[in-house]
Formats: C-alpha cells, structure tokens, sequence
C-alpha cells in the first residue's frame, strides 16, 4: 500500500456552503432541517474527497464536526436495495457508537428505508442479531462487539464499501489495537476508509500506511485545543478539603448540569455518595456500570432529573449533553489530552461553558503543562467563603417567595395565616417565618462559621501559606464528615439520628457491603436516605463488619421505600437490605446498651457527649 497523500489544510480556502460540496439533495434538506448552516471546516474539506471516493485520514480534536463529515457521504454515496451492512463505524466507546448512530439518523431523516444499527458491549445479542436477519444499512459498533459478530458469523462484512475509524487513538489506547487490524484485513480491499483521530502517533500512521491507498490527509489548523466559549478557571486546594471546597462551588455556582470528573472508578461512587448524602442529585458513570444503568443515568443528565455526573473519562468518551454548563476537574488529569476531553463536554457547539480544575500544591505542574499545551492561562479563583454561600442562600430564598407569590393557593393561605393572626394575636410576621422554619424540616438556612474548612488546609490560588500545613490537629475533617483530634484519630460520636425522634422503633437490617468494599457511615446513611426518601433522624447505630453491616432503621418502612431500597447501591453493589432479628449491634451481651434484642425496639434517648 502507498503512503498517505498530501495535506489538505482544512482553513486554508474559504469554506463553501453544504449545497456546493455534492451531497444528495435530501441529507442537505435534513442539514437544513437540524440547523446546520455552513460547513466546518473538517467537513468543507472531507466531505468532497469522500464524494470522490478518495481514502481521508482526518487530523481534527473532538467538536470539530467531524461526524457529519464522514456520515453525510456515507449516506449520499448508500444503495437502499441492498440489504448487507454498506458502512462500518467503528467507535472506542458505546456512549460514542450511540451518539454517532444517532447522528447518522438525523441525517438521513429524508432517506426512507435507511437502517442504522448501533452495537455495543453491555446490550443484548437479540436485539442486535434480529436488526443484522432484518438487514441494515450502516453499522456502528466498538471493536469488541463487531469482533464477537464476526467470530459468531452474524455479521457479514463481505459487501461492506465504506469503512470509518472514529478516534483511532483513543481505540488504540484502550487496547483495541489487534481487534481493528482484523476487522481491517477481514474487509474488501476495494473498500473506501476514513480514519479520525485527534492525534497522530506512530502506531496509526502505520495503520494509515498500511490500508489506506493515496489518502488525503486532512488537518484542523489554527483552533485551539479547548473551546473559546469555555472560561477556563483553577482553584488550589490541599486534597482532604476537595469535598468542602466542590460543595462551595456547587453552592455559589449557577449551573444547569455539572460532569465532575475523577481518576478512579472507586472514586466515582465514593463521591457520587457523598454529594447525595449533602442533598445534591449526583450519580456515578464508570466501566464496571452496565450499560441499561449507564443509559438510565446519561438520560436522566440529558432530561433535567440528575444534576451532577460524576465520571471517569473513559466512561464519558462520547458524552454530548448539551444541558452541560460546568466541568469540575476534581481530580486534575496528567495528560493533556485528558484535559481537552474533559473540557470538550461543555462549551460546544457556541455554547459557553465553565471550567473549574482542582489543583493540590504538588500538581502545579500539570497545571502548567496544561496552560502550555491549550495555548490558554487558566484563571485562578477563590475558594466561596462562608459569606458567600450565605449569600447565595439567602437569595435564593427571597426568589423562591417571589416564584411562590406567584402561585394561584396564595389567596387560600392567606386566609388561613389572617385567621391565625386574629385567633392567636400573632404578628404576620411571626407567622411567616415560622413557615420559614418549617420549609427548612429544622435544618439552619445559612452555613456556621465553624463549617469552615481549617485555614492552613485550604490554599488560596493566588498564594499558598509558608510552611507545611499541619497535619495533626483539632478539627473538623471535611472528606470523612467527622472530628478528628490533635494526634489526627477520629473522635467517637454518637450514631445518625440518636438525638431526635426517641420514640421510633427500630428494626436491625442487614446490608451487603462491609469493610472489604472501603464503605464509611457517611456513604450508608447518603444512599439509603437519599434512595429510599428516609430522614438522617430515622437511623441509629451502623455497625460496619468484614462483608456486610448491620442498620437500625424503622419497623415501618413503607413498600415505596422497599422497592427503592432494593435498587439501591453503594459501592457498586446493592445493598440487598434485609431484616434481622436479634441481631447485637455493638457486639454486646442480649440486653446490654446497644444490642438489639429482637425485630424492634424503641429507641433510647441518649445525651450527647460534648466534642
């Protein structure tokens, strides 16, 4: 096979319109219909040489619009009586074979007759296999999968005229390196291939060396590597306190939907827990999740019924969510490639977006090669203080009795608070904010001073303190939600719910997960208060063993709470809360202070111990 032809710089002539690249006349009507314009300039450039049959290796980062550059002549060039796979896309991730599958389907909305077919790992083989018997059109697909349908024989690639590698670098950093070069030499030679990739290492210049003949080698110049609509900010901040100062910036910051994006898969869950155990609607995304569940939750982000996602950046490969308004690097990434990901789910398309990167004192340095490598300084900013959180409260308040003043019970309330007023001589005043009160279910409307992270653990962006901060002191450890004392041993403190609501009885339940799997108290009391619409004040002891923990929690727990209960997980793994009977809690004698006797039991008050 010949060397890759010459590059075509994709900047250098100006862009023409979609109707002057050649296209079928009804994938320019559904162009039109989906509001595209004007071509980028990957397209203006990819589309006419793949109309003209020519290979194309595509140097573009990702929001480039290098989708419809490689689908709209696919779908100009297909022959709709032929009923054996024409097109192949090959994609890293399934988040990504979807959301190519779905634009190849926008596009061809004036093509009747075109079948599309996503496959992907996590989703059954019935679906896939009755759509391959029916027959289809296009094929997109990650390596592994299309590899399985290959080796099943259910999948017949023996027709296939159109061949599209998308993100090859990042197939071949996940270690699809061996699945692609068989699917490439298991094709028609007289096949047409595109190869996109953000960059060009030596591994996918072979590849392009190697199958793709007199190529024309098409490069995005001149764009930076992150968006401009996208404000770019860092905040320094010691390790323990990045739960603190993340629960800050979700306080003072007005944001549609937030991807928060974390090194480990374990973090993923692990923190996910602990900003529903805050009240915040986060869920996790990472490869151990199956695939039903990922859809669920990349649904619900997209609807408007999750908030935050917290994710790793392979299990958000692909991710186009355009209520994004925020990435949170809560975790810096190490390379830069990662960073431009990141930042690539928000900002797109000419929407604006934010940024934010947590960077401890020790990763300056990747703040710097970032910095280097995007051509962009990000700003520094401050960490929200305790005014500020007030602040926003405070007015967020006064908005939700605006919004309320609005609303068409008003009248019949106001009936009701005048009555009380003239029967109980009571300001109205007094009145209103005893409804204050209770909107609030007695939780404090604005954050205590003494909620402050310690002020030689958190830096300031602009200066770090001198000297090394302290590790061993008095205080309050953010990260775990509890005391800790001079010599950095955690203080005891009495159980979720012990000082409210004595006269509850309770029940020992059994939960599935314990020591081995890393849980705290924290992430117990979150998930099943959270999941099963339960009040902190419901549970009382936790007592966490080698595979499993047992919880007190009420007698009567409704079926909805069961039912939710039951789907619920935590690291991962559901919980599969079960009740038992007679089971101690403190390890202690039948009868004895913390031991459960039996199915039930009324809760004793007991006088909390001074921190």
């Amino acid at each position: 096979m010949s060397s890759p032809g010459p590059t075509l710089a994709a900047q250098d002539e100006p862009s023409p319109g979609f109707a002057d690249l050649g296209m079928d006349e009804r994938v320019l009507r559904a162009l039109s219909d989906v509001g595209y314009e004007s071509p980028s300039p990957i397209q203006a450039a990819t589309i006419p040489a793949l109309l003209a049959g020519r290979h194309v290796v595509g140097l573009a980062q990702t929001g480039t619009g290098k989708t419809a550059a490689f689908a709209v002549p696919i779908l100009s060039r297909l022959d709709l009586r032929q009923r054996t796979p024409q097109a192949l896309v090959l994609a890293p991730t399934r988040e990504l074979a979807l959301q190519v599958s779905e634009a190849f389907e926008r596009y061809a909305a004036h093509l009747p007759g075109v079948h599309v077919l996503p496959i992907y790992g996590g989703q059954g083989y019935g679906v896939q296999l009755s759509a391959l018997r029916r027959g289809v059109h296009v094929v997109v697909g990650t390596p592994g999968r299309v590899m399985d349908h290959l080796d099943k024989g259910t999948l017949d690639l023996s027709e296939l005229r159109f061949l599209v590698l998308d993100e090859a670098d990042e197939m071949l950093k996940m270690g699809f390196a061996e699945d692609v070069e068989k699917i490439l030499s298991g094709t028609p030679e007289d096949k047409h291939v595109a190869l996109f990739s953000a960059t060009m290492p030596a591994q996918i210049r072979r590849l392009a060396k190697k199958y793709l003949t007199d190529a024309a080698e098409i490069t995005v110049r001149g764009r930076t590597t992150t968006s401009a609509d996208t404000n770019q900010r860092y905040l320094v901040v010691a390790h323990p306190q990045k739960l603190d100062a993340l629960t800050r910036i979700l306080e003072v910051e007005t944001f549609e939907a937030m991807i928060v994006f974390v090194r480990t898969k374990q973090v993923t869950e692990q923190l996910a827990e602990r900003l529903r155990a805050r009240g915040l609607s986060a869920a996790a995304i990472n490869g151990d999740i199956v695939q039903v569940q990922r859809e669920r939750t990349v649904n619900a982000l997209r609807e408007g019924t999750l908030d935050i996602l917290v994710a790793t950046d392979v299990a958000a490969r692909g991710l186009d969510v355009e209520r994004v308004s925020h990435v949170v690097n809560y975790d810096i990434p190490t390379d830069t490639e990662s960073y431009v990901h990141r930042v690539g789910r928000t900002g797109r398309a000419g929407r604006s977006g934010e940024a934010i990167s947590f960077v401890t004192p020790r990763e300056r340095h990747l703040l710097k090669a970032i910095e280097r490598a995007t051509r962009q300084p990000l700003t520094p900013m401050r960490l929200p203080s305790v005014d500020d959180v007030n602040e926003t409260r405070v007015a967020r308040f006064r908005d939700a009795i605006t919004e309320a003043l609005g609303s068409d019970q008003v009248g019949f309330y106001r009936d009701l608070v005048v009555d009380y007023e003239q029967e109980h001589d009571v300001p109205a005043a007094d009145i209103a904010a005893a409804l204050a009160v209770l909107t609030q279910d007695d939780r404090p409307l604005l954050m205590e001073p003494e909620q402050q992270a310690p002020p030689d653990r958190v830096f300031d962006s602009a200066r770090e303190p001198a000297g090394k901060p302290q590790e061993k002191r008095g205080g309050w450890d953010h990260e775990r939600g509890r005391r800790h004392d001079q010599d950095g041993r955690p203080r005891r403190r009495e159980p979720a719910g012990r000082r409210s609501r004595p006269d509850v009885p309770l029940a020992t339940y059994r939960i599935s997960v314990g020591k081995r799997h890393k849980v705290e108290p924290r992430q117990i009391v979150g998930a099943i208060a959270n999941e099963g619409g339960l009040d902190r004040s419901d549970f009382g002891n936790i007592d966490i063993r080698g595979d499993h923990s047992l919880v007190e929690l009420p007698v009567a727990l409704s079926e909805r709470t069961r039912s939710a209960l039951a789907r619920t997980r935590i690291s991962g793994r559901l919980i599969e809360l079960t009740p038992v009977a007679g089971s101690p809690m403190a390890r202690g004698p039948a009868g004895a202070p913390g031991s459960a006797t039996g199915p039930a039991r009324e809760r004793k008050p007991r006088t909390k111990k001074r921190d």
